[in-house]
């Protein structure tokens, strides 16, 4: 079936003889989902919104971590749900990131997505193009710093839907576009006292669907990974199987979906005695 999901997803979240809805998209369209398909006992596989964290700890090589967190915001032009857009970073460690972020983002051009060149895309449409504008605005006013991009298009690039690839410094966990999905190429840069405090802020979010950790110690990475409630956590790089089990936490959504996990979902569990 094919066409709008206002129109043929709510019949098929309606319709009795339809038993299992797997959806990827906003938190708002799953709760109608699984609000709506209660009626029928639909059983559901939700994998929705994210504001992952990346953190990065005191002993991270930064020429490696800073070009690989970029990317990891700004991949598909920031419109994806396991972008990491919160960077953690350590307070003494922030002056030495940001130079790095400066260089970096030379890595980093916006433009046509059929050049291969280009690394930062258009948004898919004039309205999402408004509403990144509107949280690089509201992140001005709620008194982040703009380090580099900001509100516009390019230069260069007025004709489309292009936004500037920006990075925000001095966030706090508390501002609207740190715990705000955006989806689109915005990054804040927020900074932690201890290993502690960055497994803190992590957790601080309704979201709960990737996670990143860089460090140079593999343990203590792997021990900081371990307490962060997402449904995935990368150490030292952006990566994938897919035979692990993907999806979130909280308003992340429900089920998993890949692997072994994936297809249960699919499944019910019958048994047959007999005498």
């Amino acid at each position: 079936m094919v066409g709008r999901g206002d129109v043929v997803g709510a019949e098929l979240v309606r319709n009795p003889d339809v038993a299992k809805i797997s959806f990827t998209g906003s938190v708002a369209v799953g709760q109608t989902i699984m609000r709506d398909g209660a009626a029928t006992m639909k059983r559901v596989t939700l994998e929705l919104g994210g504001k992952s964290p990346n953190i990065l700890l005191d002993d991270a090589d930064l020429d490696k971590a800073i070009p690989t967190a970029l990317a990891i915001a700004f991949m598909n032009s920031g419109q994806a749900c396991v972008a990491g857009t919160r960077l953690l970073v350590p307070r003494t460690r922030l002056d030495e990131v940001k130079r790095s972020i400066l260089v970096a983002m030379h890595a980093f051009p916006t433009g046509d997505p059929a050049d291969p060149e280009t690394a930062v895309g258009p948004m898919v449409t004039q309205k999402q193009y408004e509403r990144v504008q509107s949280y690089i605005r509201k992140g001005i006013e709620e008194g982040a710093e703009v380090l580099v991009g900001g509100e516009g298009h390019p230069e260069g690039l007025e004709a489309g839907y292009f936004v500037k690839p920006t990075v925000f410094v001095n966030v706090t966990n508390d501002m609207t576009i740190a715990r705000e999905e955006i989806f689109g190429p915005v990054l804040c840069v927020i900074t932690y006292e201890n290993d502690e405090d960055a497994i803190r802020i992590a957790n601080d979010t309704t979201y709960g669907l990737h996670a990143y950790v860089s460090g140079t110690d593999a343990q203590r990475a792997r021990r900081v990974a371990s307490h962060i409630l997402a449904g995935r956590v990368a150490v030292n790089g952006m990566l994938d199987d897919q035979q692990a089990p993907f999806g979130g936490f909280k308003h992340s959504g429900v089920g998993r979906e890949f692997g072994t996990y994936g297809i249960e979902a699919f499944l019910e569990t019958r048994a047959i005695l007999e005498s």
